[in-house]
């Protein structure tokens, strides 16, 4: 009767085990089955970096800006569309022409950053930035969400960036930007990154793409 009622209890330890591993590869399963996933893209896809001097490059020669970087990894066609000084009310006007010419696959949209600056309504930012992840979606292509940070040393980013990437279901890269701005070492002025800045930022970029299934 002991040894049964030992083997009954192992059985049940054993059985409990199996639960737990069950239960952590289910939350995995459905964390993984959450997340945005993009069309994968090919030798022929076109990317559109689209923004403002962090897309230029500003501080920096063309090919060290991050586009250029992330051509160099990704071994595709990155376009850099980026216009120093840029708001997302300037953004929104010109973005139609930008898709009309190059008919990207996939959109990277790192803007907002001047008008924060600048200290306009975020209300009218955040849907500026609305307009132009539907515009893009309506030509049929994925779209990428950069985030920028509030004013501030030690600021995180714009809760609106984490708003509209869940609205439309978009891969959010939140945190590089803020990271980056903490860091003298990376910076060619108080806003802007030199060469390993830009690196980290499509290095960054590139993990997103990664893994959310575009490379």
């Amino acid at each position: 009767m002991l040894s049964l009622n030992i083997a009954r209890c192992a059985d049940t330890r054993q059985a409990g085990k199996v639960m737990r591993y069950l239960s952590v590869f289910l939350l995995l399963l459905l964390a993984a089955c959450g997340k945005p996933e993009l069309a994968e893209l090919h030798k022929g896809s076109t990317v559109l970096a689209f923004g403002d001097s962090l897309t230029a490059g500003k501080g920096v020669i063309e090919d060290e800006a991050y586009p250029a970087r992330l051509a160099q990894m990704l071994g595709l066609r990155v376009v850099n569309a980026g216009v120093s000084g840029e708001t997302t009310t300037q953004g929104l006007n010109r973005l139609p022409d930008v898709l009309a010419e190059h008919q990207p696959d996939l959109v990277i949209l790192f803007e907002g950053g001047n008008d924060i600056l600048r200290n306009q309504d975020l209300r009218k930012t955040k849907a500026n930035l609305d307009a132009m992840i539907e515009m893009v979606k309506q030509q049929g292509a994925d779209v990428v969400l950069v985030a920028v940070p509030k004013k501030g040393l030690f600021s995180g980013a714009a809760s609106f960036y984490s708003e509209l990437a869940e609205q439309h279901d978009l891969p959010l890269q939140a945190d590089i930007v803020s990271k980056l701005l903490r860091q003298p070492s990376m910076k060619s002025d108080a806003v802007h990154f030199n060469r390993q800045g830009y690196k980290e930022v499509a290095e960054a970029i590139k993990l997103l793409l990664e893994a959310h299934g575009a490379i």
